[in-house]
């Protein structure tokens, strides 16, 4: 069974914001001649690797609702210029819109299982993959989703 990480998406106001960043930069290595992937830095390495890379993912918490997920593809760790333990958490570059969850604050990242995980919003969610992030964040905040 899947392993997931939960993390909070700072600065980002919506998913389309996630978006535009991932895009921003991915362009940014191109332009500078590198492998463009997507990698999200942070300080400490999960401990449970084998399974967050047997099929998990990194759900992000925006504006404080699980709203959205991408793939982990790889967990590199390394160590910076000032000696500190950090690692890259390689993500597929395609974003998720999920069910909205909310969610209280927290730092750092916390786990999250397959069946504590929202759900995808697919073909089988009606029409709430036709819906305005704006009014699936407000129907959520207001218990209606």
């Amino acid at each position: 069974m899947a392993l997931h990480l939960l993390k909070l998406c700072v600065g980002a106001d919506s998913i389309g914001d996630l978006e535009e960043w991932i895009e921003e930069r991915l362009t940014l290595e191109r332009r500078l001649g590198r492998a463009a992937e997507q990698i999200h830095t942070t300080r400490m390495v999960p401990k449970r690797l084998d399974e967050l890379l047997d099929g998990g993912s990194l759900y992000w918490v925006i504006k404080g609702q699980i709203c959205a997920r991408q793939k982990l593809l790889a967990v590199r760790p390394f160590t910076d210029g000032d000696g500190i333990g950090r690692c890259h958490l390689v993500l597929e570059p395609v974003v998720v819109p999920l069910e909205p969850r909310p969610c209280r604050p927290f730092q750092g990242w916390r786990y999250l299982t397959d069946k504590d995980a929202p759900r995808d919003i697919d073909g089988r969610s009606g029409d709430l993959g036709a819906m305005p992030e704006a009014l699936r964040r407000e129907l959520a905040e207001l218990g209606l989703l």
